[in-house]
């Protein structure tokens, strides 16, 4: 089902044109996996000396190829990155440790590569075996076809019960000269902040070390993906990979080892940049979202704090139907703020719906007028601003509406 759903409505207008990033190949095909001639597998070859970094989930019940990815990780070098939808292969116990390994060994004989040196990630449903001999064959043909403009492909192949596909691209300089960096990511439910909450994957042609990569993903991921929220629900599955090829040295990029090198501003600047883009994507295709919310807090007694007071807003089932019914009702906002266990002070509360002003220390704005924020209430972007009086601290969190398809399609989601 999950390909079939209409288009999201906040989806982008348009895709940017993907660059070729030297170095890196892509190749997607129909393995069979959980639906019959649906692209559910990706390939990803990198030349030798490609650096890689990643961050995974922080649940407690991570899938088999998420421990696959972290054991490996320590090497810094990758060589092929190979990613399935419709089985997540979690929840699978030493059947789905075999089939992580008989993968990455297909992959190896495929490639030519060192199992080490291969990357693995699963979407799709918990608790069912995947079966890895449906690679064999299938990533043979994907490392003869694997070519520079594949990317769009890719991200298709990694789709679940996402309408469209999320990339992003941006250029950066390096010692002057002009590095790429690409990303696609898969995610739609079971999205939640606690690390990067779905599936992203990204390329760059930059030569940076490995402990580099991972200081700017690490860093990158808090703002961003660490920011966001469909439902609340924290996927066991849930990876970010940075893969650099090293090719941009041809053309006289430095190679840099240390994360606080100078020259890496324009790079971490880009690569935030991708990163941002993809989590918004991530969250205008909620499932069953009409709506892109953006919540700040301020005047809170910490950053944490108002992270956190921002997550109680943005997850409150009660906030999100409101929005979702075109409802300005701030009365659940208050709830949710009060519900946070952070300090807020009751008679100095001030809420906003884009720039109206609807309560003031603690009490119904004088000027509030119903007809004027119910004909906010009805654009695609709606901006809710807190500030809870308490200090000088703020943060921004983003997330959609809650609306009577989400359960539709999370109540049919194993039929």
């Amino acid at each position: 089902m999950a390909h079939d759903a209409p288009l999201s409505p906040l989806a982008p207008k348009t895709y940017p044109d993907m660059p070729e990033i030297e170095g890196v190949r892509f190749a997607s095909a129909a393995a069979g996996i959980r639906y019959k001639d649906r692209t559910d597998v990706m390939l990803a070859l990198m030349d030798k000396g490609t650096e890689v970094a990643g961050v995974f989930t922080t649940s407690k019940c991570p899938s088999a190829p998420v421990d696959w990815c972290r054991s490996k990780l320590k090497n810094g070098k990758a060589r092929a990155l190979v990613v399935n939808s419709g089985n997540a292969n979690a929840f699978t116990g030493k059947t789905g440790v075999a089939s992580v390994k008989l993968t990455a060994d297909i992959a190896a004989k495929a490639t030519g590569a060192k199992a080490g040196e291969i990357f693995l990630a699963s979407t799709g449903v918990i608790g069912e075996p995947l079966d890895a001999s449906k690679f064999e064959g299938v990533l043979n043909k994907l490392a003869k076809d694997a070519s520079g403009d594949g990317i769009l492909a890719a991200a298709k192949a990694i789709m679940t019960t996402d309408t469209y596909p999320k990339v992003a691209t941006a250029t950066a300089k390096l010692g002057g000269v002009d590095v790429k960096i690409s990303g696609i990511a898969k995610g739609a439910g079971m999205i939640a902040p606690d690390m990067a909450t779905m599936l992203s994957f990204i390329f760059t042609d930059a030569p940076i070390a490995a402990p580099a990569l991972q200081a700017m993903l690490s860093k990158a991921v808090k703002g961003s993906f660490n920011c966001i929220t469909v439902d609340s629900d924290t996927s066991t599955s849930d990876t970010l990979m940075l893969f650099a090829t090293g090719a941009a040295a041809k053309r006289g990029a430095p190679h840099v080892a240390a994360a606080n090198d100078r020259r890496l501003a324009g790079f971490r600047a880009a690569l935030e940049e991708v990163v941002m883009n993809l989590a918004h994507q991530v969250v205008r295709d909620g499932e069953g979202a009409r709506k892109f919310v953006e919540i700040t807090v301020d005047g809170a007694a910490s950053a944490g704090a108002a992270k956190r007071i921002a997550l109680s807003i943005a997850n409150s089932p009660l906030v999100k139907t409101a929005v979702a019914g075109e409802d300005a009702n701030w009365g659940r906002i208050v709830a949710a703020v009060g519900k946070a266990g952070e300090r807020a002070e009751r008679d100095k509360l001030a809420i906003w719906f884009g720039d109206i002003r609807v309560a003031h220390k603690g009490l119904r704005d004088p000027a509030y007028s119903e007809d004027k924020t119910s004909a906010y209430m009805k654009g695609e972007k709606i901006d809710i601003r807190v500030h809870v009086g308490v200090g000088a601290a703020s943060a921004t969190v983003w997330t959609c509406d809650l609306t009577k398809a989400y359960v539709e399609i999370n109540g049919d989601y194993r039929s």
